[in-house]
């Protein structure tokens, strides 16, 4: 038996479920493939000393298989003999005290998950003519699934979510990766950077609903070097490293629904932004581990480490530390996707303003895209102008939207002011004194229905180029038709919710949108957690209606269903850039839950009369 691949990271979820095991709990891992779900709970169960049963879960799991049964060839000899029964992996785990793994929990038959309903809650099950089996006092489930793939797989009914714990494992940073692949690989330095940053991009293109993880990473490190051997080339070639992200990555990504375009091309793409500019070939970088150093370990479980390994956390010496909470666009990136970006930006960190007036006179759309993409540029002065040069230009866009929407008006009263007196009201609050007060007197005028807006904008990995800027003019739009004595609350969210400007705090607008340009999408999308905030801050506002406008293709990838998260909000209306048919089915849908209005924006002459429609709904 070979040695246990090490935990590298995961301090905190690995704390939780050691936690959740050892006081009575069932949990459910929850993530990509290739975050460390079972290797977690295996490093866990080998601590403890506690056996693992594992089962695959998918459609051919049975009551049956998942239990056991009685051998017909002894029932027929026997008869129903509690000997004659076999017992699953369900009941061996039970009568062992054990750790039973169940994986791919959302692709198991509902039958079966039924069963485990009684196991969960009593900690017994009764089996027809063998009676009722009791779990030892350790025995767990502990259940695993992919959030994330879609294809085979069911809904788990609220029954067995009520009865267990949730544990949630994302990707773990750029360091810890390129750890684990030196660990599974033995080798460090420059094909290793690249391997983890290749895998790593291909979760953050716009055109990839999922992308590798970090088995893509450790089988592109093995494919390199066995090609560089039987090539018999001194350093990496181009054309070897392109050969091996092929094979290693293109049958690990799902392009998005409606891209015409190959998983090959991405890898190209993605391969012409890390590789160095002008090389054919990559410099070696401590290609192999130094013998005579000793593994620092990580976090967790650091056995089984190579001499050499980086530590978790720290940062190689061949490349500077960059921010992981980002994704950037390479000058190579930027000009393979925009025709216009050698006369917009000549040099590096160069933005010409006059060839931006001018492809802005050509194509609109196609130099917003570019405005948008700038501004997420990993050339710093670059970036830093086009936010500036944004604020300007999206919230000019944001000028040609609707009019400020008052709300419907109705005869209601007031105090002071004029109207006609409503002597009734008025001398209900009359203070006796000669001559009444201002403010003791109330007429009955036309009164505003006054409604609190928040701005929800989607910052998560689909949203890049041209539906950043759509976003980013539609964003300008609502701020500047908004009443200043309601500001809107503007958020912005991906897996997580950013709050950039608060309900009734005002921003300048050109403040707001350049921080929305400057927003690089990554990771999931809980359109959930942003619904929830906004109604926490439309909670505080002196309003009659309390509206959002999200700005989103509504395919969530965590979270609980966007429509679950509806509290607080009495009017949701959602502006859809770029739609896929898939995306144009789910924020229709969710618009209809909300009780507002779904908008397709194609362009950007597709703003003005879409926030029009739904900024002026009463």
């Amino acid at each position: 038996m070979g040695s246990a691949p090490p935990i590298i990271g995961l301090r905190r979820e690995r704390e939780v479920l050691t936690v959740a095991l050892a006081t009575g709990r069932h949990v459910v891992i929850e993530g990509p493939p290739g975050t460390g779900k079972s290797t977690l709970l295996r490093s866990i169960a080998r601590d403890a000393g506690q056996d693992v049963v594992f089962v695959e879960g998918n459609a051919e799991l049975t009551p049956a298989r998942l239990i056991g049964a009685f051998d017909p060839s002894q029932v027929l000899a026997e008869g129903y003999d509690p000997a004659s029964f076999m017992d699953g992996p369900l009941l061996t785990a039970m009568r062992g005290g054990g750790l039973l793994y169940l994986e791919e929990l959302n692709r198991v038959p509902e039958e079966t998950l039924n069963v485990l309903i009684t196991v969960l809650t009593e900690g017994e099950i009764a089996v027809p003519r063998l009676g009722t089996v009791y779990a030892g006092k350790r025995f767990r489930l502990i259940a695993a699934m992919n959030p994330f793939d879609a294809v085979g797989t069911a809904r788990v009914s609220q029954a067995i979510a009520d009865r267990m714990c949730r544990v949630v494992l994302g990707y773990q940073d750029e360091p810890a990766e390129r750890s684990i692949t030196t660990a599974m690989t033995g080798v460090n330095g420059s094909v290793v950077e690249l391997s983890v940053g290749l895998t790593r991009a291909t979760r953050e293109h716009r055109d990839v609903r999922m992308g590798s993880s970090v088995r893509g990473a450790i089988d592109l490190v093995h494919l390199i070097t066995g090609l560089r051997e039987l090539r018999e080339e001194p350093k990496l070639a181009r054309d070897t490293a392109r050969d091996a992200a092929y094979a290693a990555l293109s049958g690990r990504i799902r392009v998005a629904d409606g891209v015409d375009r190959t998983a090959e091309s991405i890898i190209d793409e993605l391969l012409d932004g890390l590789w160095p500019s002008d090389a054919d070939e990559l410099p070696d970088s401590e290609d192999s581990p130094d013998r005579d150093e000793q593994p620092s370990g990580g976090q967790g479980k650091g056995d089984g480490l190579p001499p050499g390994a980086p530590e978790a956390g720290s940062q190689p010496r061949s490349r500077p530390k960059r921010d992981q909470s980002a994704r950037t666009h390479s000058r190579v990136e930027l000009a393979s996707r925009h025709e216009a970006f050698d006369q917009v930006s000549p040099e590096a960190g160069q933005l010409d303003e006059d060839a931006f007036a001018a492809a802005m006179a050509r194509d609109q759309d196609a130099a917003a895209a570019l405005l948008a993409d700038l501004a997420r540029a990993s050339d710093r002065e670059l970036r830093a102008a086009a936010r500036r040069l944004a604020g300007r230009v999206f919230i000019q866009l944001g000028r040609t939207g609707p009019a400020r929407s008052r709300g419907t008006r109705k005869i209601g009263p007031r105090r002071g002011g004029e109207g006609d007196l409503d002597l009734d009201r008025t001398l209900d609050r009359w203070s006796g004194g000669w001559p009444p007060r201002g403010e003791d007197l109330v007429v009955s005028s036309w009164t505003a229905h006054r409604r609190a807006v928040c701005l929800l904008v989607d910052s998560s990995g689909s949203m890049s180029g041209l539906a950043v800027a759509l976003a980013a003019v539609a964003a300008a739009g609502v701020v500047l038709a908004a009443d200043r004595r309601l500001e809107p609350s503007v958020l912005a969210f991906g897996e997580d919710v950013q709050v950039l400007g608060p309900q009734g705090v005002h921003r300048p607008a050109e403040d707001l949108v350049a921080d929305l340009v400057g927003l690089r999408g990554h990771g999931r999308t809980d359109i959930a957690a942003a619904l929830r905030e906004a109604g926490r801050q439309l909670a505080g506002a002196a309003a009659d209606e309390r509206i959002v406008v999200l700005l989103s293709d509504c395919l969530h990838t965590s979270g609980p269903e966007p429509a679950t998260a509806l509290a607080g909000i009495d009017r949701l209306h959602v502006l859809c850039p770029l739609p896929s048919d898939e995306a144009t089915r789910t924020a229709s849908a969710l618009a209809t839950a909300g009780g507002g209005q779904y908008q397709p924006v194609h362009r950007l002459t597709d703003i003005a009369p879409a926030l029009s429609r739904v900024l002026a709904m009463s």
